[in-house]
């Protein structure tokens, strides 16, 4: 669909990016290809040197693959205009995975003896990646309280080498929000390119593309897809040019491409998006406010609840809190291994998005290779529990919750008594 600029944001999900193609199938099928033909060399040359459009090799993309991503970057763009007044024009790559999208977009952007600049409490995959793999390609890593900005122009003025700001908000797994509109106005200033991990809140609750933020990144495995039927992961752009050629030959070299079949899902997930996100909104802020009130829970992690020290920025810049929380149980590890293993309607498994409730204990699993320290001052401690609210019927899911945290806390005191 060529024009959708006065498309309603869930008729955009369906309709978004779909080009018919000759045979008319309904929706864009598999093409499971790895190569591509040409009708003549001067055909090849021209596709070769982007002065005529079309397929080369797999690892460059297919009609599937370009679907899902055209239809992702029109959800980021939604309602955004450019400075001209024009709606805004975005690119998007689809990877195999969040990690290989998020390893494009940082070799993409930052070179050996260049620095960036984040904060705590990032996703355990991106913290391993600045921790273990980025030093030795000569890129440092500053971690700084992204919440005090002026220490963050501080941080900036007094290392050259920053060269990237990257954001997640709200972050894995304690859900802090950062104020993404004063964060990238800051990193603008200095010259900085602003990165922003959207994958918690998705383009249906907030756009970062509204503060000027260069690239924003998802894993798709997530909210995106919905159903847990394939793994991947995005990056979306505002320099087109950029995009088309810097971020594209990286992400061409690396190999981190996706296929066909994940892209189709990916597509049909996409499809009941919006609807879906209202219902996991809807569960979340309701299993939210239950677990504040329950006497087995120490703390609870979600920006939708006024005792989140994020909650305003979250109303300032997320059209819903979202459908991810944490809390923390009373009775630390053990508490959390317990509640785990006594969960009869939640699923114990460590991605988050689909529709069924996902339930883990990032001390034991996601965050496993984060040393205890680094964790426990991030505020991941050993009694977190992460939860994605699924769609199921919201008493189904309270009532899960309670039997196993009154089994939990129960447990807890009769330990204690001995």
């Amino acid at each position: 669909m060529s024009d959708t600029k006065d498309l309603g944001f869930d008729t955009l999900c369906i309709h978004g990016g779909h080009i018919p193609e000759n045979n008319r199938a309904h929706l864009t099928p598999i093409y499971a290809s790895s190569t591509y033909t040409f009708d003549s060399a001067e055909q090849a040359i021209a596709i070769f040197k982007g002065e005529e459009p079309g397929y080369i090799y797999g690892r460059f993309g297919n009609p599937t693959i370009n679907e899902a991503e055209d239809k992702i970057a029109l959800m980021e763009a939604y309602g955004i205009q450019d400075n001209n007044g024009n709606p805004l024009k975005l690119a998007a790559i689809l990877h195999a995975s969040g990690m290989a999208a998020l390893t494009t977009l940082l070799l993409s952007n930052v070179k050996a003896g260049e620095k960036i600049i984040t904060h705590q409490s990032l996703y355990g995959g991106t913290q391993e990646m600045i921790d273990k793999i980025l030093p030795g390609l000569g890129i440092q890593s500053i971690i700084v309280d992204f919440h005090n900005i002026s220490k963050v122009e501080e941080t900036i003025k007094a290392n050259k080498g920053i060269s990237l700001m990257y954001m997640e908000t709200p972050a894995n797994p304690t859900l802090q929000c950062v104020d993404m509109e004063a964060l990238a106005a800051l990193g603008k200033q200095y010259g900085l390119t602003v990165c922003a991990d959207n994958t918690f809140a998705t383009p249906y609750l907030q756009q970062p593309f509204r503060y000027d933020v260069d690239f924003v990144m998802h894993s798709t495995t997530k909210f995106l897809n919905g159903h847990g039927t394939a793994v991947g992961g995005i990056i979306v752009g505002r320099d087109l040019e950029k995009m088309k050629t810097v971020v594209t030959k990286t992400h061409r070299l690396l190999g981190g491409n996706s296929n066909a079949f994940d892209a189709f899902v990916l597509t049909n997930g996409l499809r009941t998006f919006g609807l879906r996100m209202e219902r996991h909104c809807s569960n979340a802020q309701q299993v939210a406010e239950y677990l504040e009130a329950h006497a087995g829970v120490a703390k609870v992690n979600y920006p939708g609840l006024s005792s989140h020290p994020d909650y305003a920025i979250c109303k300032k810049q997320m059209k819903h809190p979202g459908a991810v929380l944490s809390f923390e149980l009373k009775g630390g590890f053990e508490a959390g291994v317990h509640f785990i293993n006594n969960l009869k309607v939640c699923t114990n498994a460590v991605s988050l998005g689909t529709c069924d409730t996902l339930v883990s204990h990032p001390a034991s699993t996601t965050h496993v290779g984060v040393p205890r320290e680094k964790r426990l001052q991030f505020g991941i401690t050993d009694g977190l529990i992460r939860m994605s609210v699924g769609i199921e019927n919201v008493e189904d899911i309270i009532n899960d919750l309670s039997q196993a945290i009154t089994y939990n806390h129960n447990e807890h005191k009769i330990i204690n008594n001995q």
